[in-house]
């Protein structure tokens, strides 16, 4: 029973890894990259990020990215 759980908790992150793309700018950030410039590394889900993380393109914050529907 605990390995179902734990295939359920890897499948459920996994389903969040959504890119976001900011709508200033057009930058795409990708969790499979991440953005190691800014200390984010790469399998970081976009929830995971740091309320305060900005665009490294054009400094605009989280509230405005969209998720993937574009």
């Amino acid at each position: 029973m605990q390995l179902f759980w734990v295939r359920f908790l890897i499948i459920k992150k996994v389903s969040k890894m959504e890119k976001y793309k900011c709508m200033l700018c057009g930058y795409v950030y990708d969790p499979e990259n991440g953005d190691p410039d800014s200390g984010i590394k790469p399998g970081t889900s976009f929830e995971d990020i740091p309320d305060d993380w900005v665009c490294p393109i054009c400094g605009a914050g989280k509230d405005q990215f969209e998720e993937g529907l574009w």
